[in-house]
């Protein structure tokens, strides 16, 4: 078997990927808390879309991906399948929204937490796999069994537990910690999966087909930067409940006032305004000569 090194670049790409998959996750948490307090089922589903964006894409795809950066098989070079690598990420994306579709309509309950976690866990190992199956080396890959179900395993107990955090957690610190926590739950799930790999070389059999990660590494860098931003951006700018107490406060008041009376002419208790001919349109205005003849 050939020789497998982790941590090519040390300790860089791990504390990465952890930071990602802390990001990923405190994102998705709080916009999965919006959409609790959405009133509608077109901002349900926006919400639910950038959390799955948030789970799937950064915390869990981005996370795995960094920690690739960090693999290397002495004796070859490795590339990527493009196509594979780009479902694997709507692999994770889809997984996240399904569970999150489960748990989150309806009343929480438990039967739909398993459902949920079951889907979102067995998504994020076909992710995990599949972004596996997109390397291309001169050698052939294989698989503990006992190490790949355990990681299954964890995914599915990290998938369930995140979809109860994400429904049930509100609070900032509290966000702060699950996603300390949903952080370690993810990597302990790549690093179990990459465990269980090994490696047995052959001859070189030509040029290797896919992208190197250097081609791949500047594209996925902008989409989870601007990914990022765009997902702070939108919980900046959506009302928070503060903002739709207020807006509802002031709604009442304004109901609450008297409709303002149609402006009616000052009183006019001797009759000077019928007797008054100035000042009426069309009125001459009289002169000397029309006194006399009266």
């Amino acid at each position: 078997m050939a020789e497998i090194n982790h941590f090519e670049y040390g300790w860089i790409t791990p504390a990465l990927s952890y930071a990602l998959s802390v990001l990923g996750s405190a994102l998705g948490l709080v916009c999965a808390g919006r959409i609790r307090t959405a009133t509608g089922a077109g901002q349900r589903a926006w919400w639910g879309l950038l959390a799955a964006w948030a789970l799937g894409g950064t915390a869990i795809w981005a996370m795995h991906f960094m920690a690739m950066l960090g693999f290397a098989v002495v004796g070859t070079r490795i590339r990527y399948d493009v196509p594979l690598t780009a479902a694997s990420t709507a692999i994770a994306v889809a997984a996240v929204g399904l569970g999150l579709a489960i748990v989150g309509t309806g009343r929480l309950s438990a039967v739909r937490l398993i459902a949920g976690g079951l889907f979102t866990g067995a998504g994020v190992a076909a992710m995990h796999y599949t972004g596996m199956a997109a390397m291309r080396l001169d050698g052939i890959l294989g698989y503990d069994r006992a190490r790949v179900a355990l990681s299954v395993g964890i995914a599915v107990v990290a998938a369930t537990v995140a979809l109860w955090l994400s429904m049930t957690v509100r609070r900032g610190l509290a966000i702060a910690a699950s996603a300390l926590v949903m952080g370690v739950a993810v990597n302990g799930m790549h690093f179990t999966g990459m465990s269980a790999l090994s490696v047995h070389p052959h001859e070189s059999r030509g040029d290797l087909s896919g992208t190197e990660v250097s081609g791949l590494l500047v594209p996925i860098i902008l989409a989870v930067v601007f990914g990022v931003v765009g997902l702070v951006y939108a919980l900046l700018a959506a009302p928070t409940d503060d903002d739709r107490a207020g807006a509802a406060y002031l709604d009442s008041r304004r109901d609450g006032l008297p409709e303002v009376a149609t402006a009616q002419p000052a009183p006019d208790p001797v009759g000077l305004r019928a007797r008054s001919t100035l000042g009426q349109p069309g009125t001459p205005f009289p002169s000397r000569r029309d006194t006399g003849r009266r």
